[in-house]
């Protein structure tokens, strides 16, 4: 396999056949997003977007076990011009949108803090699982801004229009059962238990046909912007790209001879 490059802010380290584990790295801060972040993540999800084959399951986690990510790292913003703040959220725009646009499944393994920014990173993976001690925060408004980093979309398209108000003009922290309970959060483990559960999951997408989970996931995201008879539209268009796939064919294969079946993208 291609040795991955190093970046300043993250760590990339293969975990099986076609995973990736991303850890954000700077512990010290409490993972808190910068402008270098920004830009490492960009770097790395528009780079799955062009090499999407490479791929079938990524996990993004955080490092140690206090925060996932605490948000925007406020000392770096500390005495920011008007324009300087500008020039760094649209690294951080370009950096949602390449989360929300990856074309391979995005699990949030969240073993900490997950506050502002850091919530709006997890938001935009496909889903959550969290740390029993996890908790969470859309905090802007105490700062005198809102959620820009899709907080207010996505956030609301997870837990529904009230209690995505209540959780963003109150600012209040919210536990990982509560995450849970309101449909934020897919699964709640021990910290020892996180990982390995994300892991796990990311190797059961794996083993599926990689063409058909990228269709799939399209679908669903797509077809939810839409109205059912546009969404049934774009589902059948997906459909049909896997049709003329060989893993189609050894899909079917492999259940009548009776044994696991080996996809290869194709």
């Amino acid at each position: 396999m291609t040795k991955l490059p190093s970046y300043q802010t993250l760590i990339l380290q293969p975990t099986g056949e076609h995973l990736l584990q991303v850890t954000i790295n700077r512990p010290d801060s409490r993972n808190a997003l910068n402008t270098q972040m920004g830009h490492d993540l960009v770097t790395v999800f528009e780079g799955v977007a062009q090499e999407p084959e490479r791929w079938r399951c990524i996990v993004l986690t955080g490092e140690g076990e206090q925060a996932f990510c605490a948000g925007g790292d406020l000392k770096e913003r500390d005495g920011m011009t008007n324009g300087a703040w500008h020039s760094q959220h649209l690294v951080f725009e370009r950096m949602v949108r390449a989360l929300l646009g990856c074309p391979v499944p995005l699990i949030a393994a969240v073993n900490g803090v997950a506050y502002g920014g850091g919530l709006e990173i997890a938001g935009a993976c496909d889903f959550i699982y969290a740390a029993e001690h996890a908790r969470f925060a859309m905090p802007e408004g105490k700062l005198g801004i809102i959620p820009g980093g899709g907080g207010t979309q996505t956030l609301a398209r997870a837990v529904g229009e009230r209690r995505a108000k209540e959780l963003i003009l109150s600012g209040r922290p919210f536990t990982a059962h509560q995450a849970l309970a309101w449909g934020l959060v897919n699964a709640c483990f021990p910290a020892a238990n996180l990982l390995p559960a994300a892991l796990d999951m990311a190797r059961t997408i794996a083993a599926n046909a990689p063409i058909a989970v990228r269709q799939a996931k399209q679908s669903i995201h797509k077809g939810l912007q839409m109205g059912l008879a546009d969404g049934l539209a774009f589902e059948i268009e997906a459909y049909n790209r896997t049709v003329p796939t060989q893993d189609r064919r050894e899909g079917v294969r492999a259940f009548n001879e009776k044994r696991p079946p080996r996809f290869h993208g194709r």
